[in-house]
């Protein structure tokens, strides 16, 4: 991943994005922009790297203030330079301070612009550093945990605005990179795009759901002996599950307000959603609704994908 001399000498001062024509005289169509953030030693590189294979032109730590000349380069590339990653994260000191501007003015330039947040637990983290013994990049002279606090304040409020979180806790490299594929390796961006995960409660809750629905009211199959050793992908066990009282009601309750919200989602330019779907372990009810909900979604014009976090771990 290379950075072109280019962006750092600018023709116009200012930041400001053409999006009229080039020299030649034909349209200069704005560059899709994706910006990889989140806590060092979440994969942030990989995430990048997954981009760079799939086509996109990648720019690994770059001063905010530079992204908008680096699209109005792109625009002006008269289309050989359609699709932008920049990695953005704390490495850039004082200068990390200018993003929120910076993203407020390709908001004011209508830059199609989404963030991905790569997240991780502490442990994890803590795990990651030692295991390369490098000090994190905010510690100064004080334990991995004080770096990794202080950079969670820091990026508190772009998590927020993140329009993909994912958790990597527990991925490997390969994983990661799948889950990266799965949201922008199809030529055709869909309108909004939906992971409905399954988890257990006594394992925690997922670090990246922006939704979470709990299923421990319905009555748990793990306690009738002849449904305990299959999943919710078992049609004795899904059957059950939405024979109980208010399951079938909870269903529908559920998929009317999920389709309240992808409206709003998509008005509001939000294109990746995560729902989990929890039960005490994850294994029967959490699944057998999860799958549910994923079909009515896809019924809403949702793309959709089911992911069982627990299945398997008892």
């Amino acid at each position: 991943m290379s950075t072109p001399h280019e962006a750092q000498e600018p023709e116009r001062d200012g930041a400001q994005v053409n999006t009229g024509t080039t020299d030649q005289g034909e349209s200069a169509a704005i560059p899709e922009l994706v910006i990889i953030s989140g806590m060092s030693g979440a994969g942030r590189s990989t995430a990048a790297k997954c981009l760079e294979d799939l086509g996109w032109f990648v720019v690994d730590n770059i001063p905010p203030e530079l992204i908008a000349p680096m699209v109005e380069l792109g625009a002006r590339s008269q289309g050989n330079v359609a699709r932008i990653a920049v990695v953005v994260d704390v490495r850039g000191r004082r200068f990390f301070a200018n993003l929120k501007e910076s993203l407020a003015t390709l908001d004011a330039q209508n830059v199609k612009r989404r963030i991905v947040f790569l997240e991780s637990s502490d442990e994890a983290l803590v795990r990651r550093f030692e295991s390369v013994r490098r000090p994190h990049p905010l510690q100064g002279d004080g334990r991995i945990v004080d770096g990794i606090a202080a950079e969670r304040d820091l990026l508190r409020e772009l998590r927020g605005d993140a329009d993909l979180v994912i958790d990597t806790s527990s991925l490997n490299v390969h994983e990661l990179r799948a889950k990266m594929d799965a949201q922008f390796a199809g030529e055709e961006v869909p309108e909004l795009r939906a992971t409905v995960m399954s988890f257990g409660f006594k394992y925690g809750l997922p670090v990246d759901a922006d939704m979470v629905i709990d299923c421990r009211f319905i009555p748990n199959p793990h306690w009738v002996p002849e449904l305990r050793p299959f999943t919710g992908l078992n049609d004795e066990v899904s059957s059950y599950v939405f024979s109980q009282p208010g399951s079938k009601e909870f269903l529908d309750g559920y998929a009317e307000l999920l389709r309240i919200v992808a409206e709003g989602y998509r008005r509001e330019g939000k294109r990746y959603v995560t729902i989990a779907v929890g039960c005490t372990g994850g294994k029967h009810r959490s699944v057998a609704m999860s799958e549910k909900l994923g079909r009515r979604l896809v019924t809403e014009g949702v793309e959709t994908v089911i992911v069982h976090r627990d299945m398997g771990r008892e």
